[in-house]
């Protein structure tokens, strides 16, 4: 081996240097957000193509082109034909998900560029108009993704928020960009729906066991438990007089200012786990508030909830303590009806 080689040798065996590194890490940044910028670029023009598409259509069908015998078969035509051309994509379901959308978005800048046009299949689906503007305005604030949008819609999480605030407040939020002040009871749905934990109808579990389920499932959780809300503690003990008491969950809601207090409860409601939680808020509102917060809330989540035993133990005005039923499973849209609606027609 002549001396050349060896120096070529000895340089290989050198370590990379902190400044080439650092220079792999610029061009790794740039690159990662060169692709995300192609891919929002793709998105953006896929959305505006199906826009038009459905609005060409809808154009065609309104100029009386399309004559009721022949309206059925026009986008099975289109399907065939436009498949051929450009392959796939262009099925007949896909091309009424573009009718349909031209049909709920007619005027072109109400149509986020941000969400995806699987996002925007999901929200076709949902008939309700006001439904629709609100899962569209929390999947740009909230940043969900396809599954996580699928899942809130499938959850019917718009109804079960409208059943635990006022309607016409909601509805009136929906059409407005205006910043808000927001109240314990808007930040409380009922039922919850903890389906992502995975456990089986009829599955035996302790307190114990849902709480830690959740904590390893916190994202999901956080998901459930609606916008502002960070997790803060579990098991938070407090102590009066040398007696030790245990919160299972402690989360912060950045949008009402406000501590959140979680008693995880496997059976029926009862009075006791009330006035528990009512000694929790009392000692979080004394004790632990900090400057500028709201008054903390408390929240019993139990398996069954006992409405009269609610009605008689707490204040008619009660603005801070709330029970709620959470679901370990996901219920059929006829269960959810009934759960929902059920205790909130009057």
């Amino acid at each position: 081996m002549n001396r050349e080689d060896n120096m070529e040798k000895k340089e290989s065996l050198i370590p990379q240097s902190n400044n080439e590194d650092h220079l792999f890490a610029q061009i790794k940044q740039m690159l990662d957000k060169a692709r995300r910028q192609i891919a929002q670029t793709v998105n953006t023009v896929t959305v505006e193509a199906y826009w038009q598409v459905g609005k060409y259509i809808v154009d065609y069908e309104q100029a009386g082109n399309v004559k009721a015998e022949y309206g059925k078969g026009i986008i099975d035509r289109l399907s065939k034909r436009l498949t051929a051309e450009y392959g796939g994509g262009f099925s007949t379901t896909n091309i009424r998900y573009m009718r349909q959308f031209y049909l709920y978005y007619p005027i072109r800048h109400t149509v986020c560029d941000k969400l995806s046009w699987s996002h925007y299949r999901h929200l076709i689906r949902v008939e309700n108009e006001a439904a629709r503007k609100y899962y569209m305005s929390e999947c740009v604030a909230e940043n969900w993704s396809v599954r996580q949008l699928q899942r809130q819609i499938n959850t019917m999480f718009y109804e079960r928020m409208l059943a635990s605030r006022d309607k016409e407040a909601v509805k009136a939020e929906i059409q407005t960009s205006a910043p808000k002040t927001w109240t314990p009871r808007e930040i409380i749905r009922d039922p919850f729906i903890l389906e992502f934990l995975g456990i089986k109808q009829g599955e035996h579990f302790l307190e114990g066991d849902l709480e830690q389920m959740l904590i390893s499932k916190l994202q999901h959780f956080l998901l459930e438990l609606g916008r502002g809300y960070s997790f803060v503690a579990r098991q938070k003990r407090i102590t009066l007089d040398g007696q030790h008491f245990y919160i299972d969950l402690v989360f912060y809601n950045i949008l009402a200012r406000c501590y959140v207090l979680i008693d995880l409860k496997i059976d029926t409601l009862t009075h006791q786990d009330l006035g528990q939680m009512q000694m929790y808020v009392n000692y979080y509102t004394r004790e632990l508030m900090n400057p500028g917060d709201n008054p903390p809330v408390g929240i019993v989540l139990c398996a069954e909830k006992n409405d009269a035993v609610v009605k008689y133990t707490l204040p008619q005005d009660e603005k801070q303590i709330f029970a709620a039923q959470y679901m370990t499973y996901l219920p059929t849209q006829k269960e959810l009806q009934e759960l929902i609606y059920g205790d909130h027609e009057n």
